[in-house]
């Protein structure tokens, strides 16, 4: 499901027009976006699930085209835990 199919679903199900359901995710983008950027960054939505931020540390890999071992720097990444009613929905 692409964002534009998305922003059509919100709009349909809510009963609102598709320039108020676009407002509407944009904002939750950018809210859990604030959130992770914070030190101990972590959005909970019971029963949905908790976005969070993990520290990857830095560590060798290899390049897939030549084999050499290259050095892959540490990073932060999201990771996401699907709630108790998502994992029963799917």
């Amino acid at each position: 499901m692409t964002k534009a199919e998305l922003v059509e679903k919100m709009a349909e199900d809510a009963g609102i027009p598709k320039v108020a359901a676009s407002s509407a995710l944009n904002a939750f983008m950018d809210g859990v976006t604030k959130a992770l950027k914070k030190k101990d960054g972590k959005v909970t939505l019971v029963g949905f699930g908790t976005f969070s931020k993990v520290r990857r540390k830095a560590r060798k890999g290899r390049n897939p085209q030549t084999g050499d071992p290259i050095k892959i720097k540490a990073c932060n990444v999201v990771k996401f835990r699907p709630g108790k009613k998502l994992k029963e929905a799917i």
